[in-house]
């Protein structure tokens, strides 16, 4: 096939700008939380968010407490200090032994990393950024939980870092941010990426496909403002029901159906064509392989996915 067009991935995208392959070492600490957690905008978390799914292999690695960290002091910020360690250290590790890995971003990834005094952050990320070879930071948060304040500090670390503010955007539509209990708005989500693009920073959005009440149209027109919006990547996500989250209830009294697996690769399909040159894409479908995963059946076998995901890019010209 002439002219195929090869997908700017995020690894592609780190290799262009630094001449060598970047990892991202996850790191999830215990003490933070979500603002639709705790009661401040909402209880309960996101009706699909069981936070250990995203992660498990660092789960034992955590000390068994949660910690609202919206207040003046965290008494557990030592022991938040050495979880980052710890979970560095030894996911560093794995990469160095399995890929001879050389240069890595550090990043923050469960629940919502800027939820917190910003002293609590300048310890974590100023301990992250200490680390040999480490040349950046990318951080998982809401749009709801930042401040100009703390983007003006990750400007400052930006001067001589790679700095990522990860934002889970999910959707923008309202009666969709309401049904998945997201206690945020689609104004509010705007307001904020437009405001971290113009400090500069590099914004990568979540975007989950299969959401409950949402037509493919409505997938692609989220797609289509998160573009508009000038992001720099996008992570896509399939919507899959896991035991012990709100949506669990809804699925088992046959009030949601997930997102067969035809859609969810022609909506990625689709959306990837969208695509100007300079966004690029982290992510193009999750999974779980464990008993926790309810439905769909499809998502325990990523390496499945990823296979038809290429070979259906690939009738449309595109190499991943």
């Amino acid at each position: 096939m002439s002219n195929i067009k090869e997908v700017l991935t995020i690894g592609r995208y780190f290799r262009q700008k630094f001449n060598e392959t970047i990892y991202k070492v996850p790191i999830s600490i215990s003490g933070f939380t979500c603002p639709n957690i705790d009661g401040t905008v909402a209880k309960g978390g996101c009706s699909f968010c069981e936070n250990d799914s995203f992660s498990p292999n660092l789960q034992e690695k955590k000390p068994k407490f949660k910690l609202n960290p919206n207040v003046e002091e965290n008494p557990y910020l030592q022991n938040q200090l050495k979880q980052l360690d710890m979970q560095f250290n030894a996911t560093k590790q794995r990469l160095e032994n399995k890929f001879n890995a050389k240069k890595f971003i550090v990043y923050f990834q469960s629940f919502t990393n800027t939820y917190a005094p910003l002293e609590t952050l300048k310890a974590l990320y100023s301990k992250a950024l200490s680390y040999e070879n480490v040349i950046g930071l990318s951080i998982g948060t809401r749009t709801d939980c930042v401040t100009d304040e703390i983007l003006d500090y990750l400007v400052s670390l930006a001067k001589d870092k790679e700095i990522w503010i990860e934002y889970g955007i999910q959707s923008f539509y309202n009666e969709t941010l309401d049904e998945i209990n997201r206690g945020d708005s689609s104004e509010n989500m705007k307001y904020w990426i437009k405001r971290t693009k113009e400090k500069g920073l590099n914004v990568c959005g979540h975007l989950i496909y299969g959401l409950p009440g949402e037509t493919q149209d409505m997938m692609l027109n989220t797609l289509d403002e998160t573009i508009r919006l000038e992001v720099d990547s996008i992570k896509f996500h399939p919507l899959y029901v896991v035991k012990n989250t709100l949506l669990t209830a809804k699925y088992k009294k046959g009030k949601f159906t997930p997102i067969s697996e035809d859609l969810y690769i022609d909506t990625v399909v689709k959306s990837i064509k969208k695509l100007p040159n300079n966004i690029s894409i982290q992510r193009v479908t999750a999974g779980i392989d464990d008993n926790t995963l309810l439905s769909p059946s499809w998502c325990k076998n990523k390496h499945k996915q990823m296979f038809k995901i290429r070979e259906a890019l690939l009738k449309e010209g595109f190499v991943y």
